[in-house]
């Protein structure tokens, strides 16, 4: 998955459409032996997804095709960039990885501020991904960075989107139990699992998806998701195998990719 972007990346310019990046995703894949996980998925009750990744620009906080938005790139565009794969040369394992990206240069301070709110709570939050602890203290970490834990800490004020978490995945299986929330249970978020263990050999994709303005979404179908009042969003993820001496981040590497691209 690193490789991945690391070979995606220099490759993005101002002026592409998501179409001509879905095309280099689709050639990166093929020259690395693997194929992608997301074409011609099927949620329930949706059409298969037509594009080999996630291209979510601006507003869209995740699930964007190559075909939803046809504008080409211009400066200072911010694009989530979510690759899952299956690994052919490696007995079909999944992994799924997902990266922001801003074109030329940050369109704003508080993009940029965005941008380091995300990197950083999903940085603290695999740090609570330890062997016989809950998996809500992920959740506390996340949401105490981006929103604030209520106790003297404002965080950085930004919204963590509701509804959308990370998900265990397996050797043929993107999606698969444990569902991950990104924010602490409540009468509007409820997560059942809450207070259940990480144990070693547990594998998860985690990935903080925040907003500026809100943490509500809306969507027409089953692809893609957007922020409801319109403000820009970030998306960051990272597969994690528990062991029993805690984490391992199995997409270390992602952090040296550049925030800016296309320059």
């Amino acid at each position: 998955m690193v490789e991945a972007h690391r070979r995606i990346v220099p490759r993005l310019r101002i002026g592409q459409t998501l179409a001509e990046i879905d095309a280099i995703v689709a050639e990166v894949l093929a020259g690395l032996g693997c194929r992608s996980c997301f074409l011609g998925y099927v949620a329930s009750g949706s059409s298969p997804f037509p594009s080999h990744a996630c291209l979510s620009v601006n507003e869209c906080v995740v699930h964007g095709t190559h075909d939803y938005y046809t504008e080409p790139m211009r400066r200072g565009d911010v694009l989530k960039l979510d690759i899952g794969v299956h690994h052919e040369r490696h007995d079909d394992w999944v992994g799924d990885a997902a990266w922001t990206y801003a074109f030329g240069e940050y369109p704003s301070e508080e993009a940029k501020r965005l941008m380091t709110c995300g990197r950083e709570s999903l940085a603290l939050g695999i740090t609570k991904l330890q062997p016989g602890k809950p998996y809500v203290d992920w959740a506390a970490a996340v949401q105490g960075v981006v929103e604030g834990s209520g106790r003297g800490n404002p965080g950085y004020g930004f919204h963590l989107v509701r509804g959308l978490g990370g998900h265990g995945y397996f050797r043929d299986k993107l999606h698969g139990l444990p569902y991950i929330a990104n924010v602490l249970p409540s009468r509007g978020d409820r997560w059942d699992e809450a207070l259940v263990t990480w144990k070693p050999g547990n594998i998860v994709a985690v990935e903080p998806m925040i907003a500026v303005g809100t943490g509500s979404v809306k969507q027409t179908r089953a692809w893609p998701v957007f922020t409801a009042d319109g403000s820009l969003s970030v998306h960051y993820e990272h597969d994690v195998l528990i062991t029993e001496k805690g984490p391992r981040v199995l997409t270390e590497g992602m952090e040296s990719l550049p925030n800016v691209v296309g320059t």
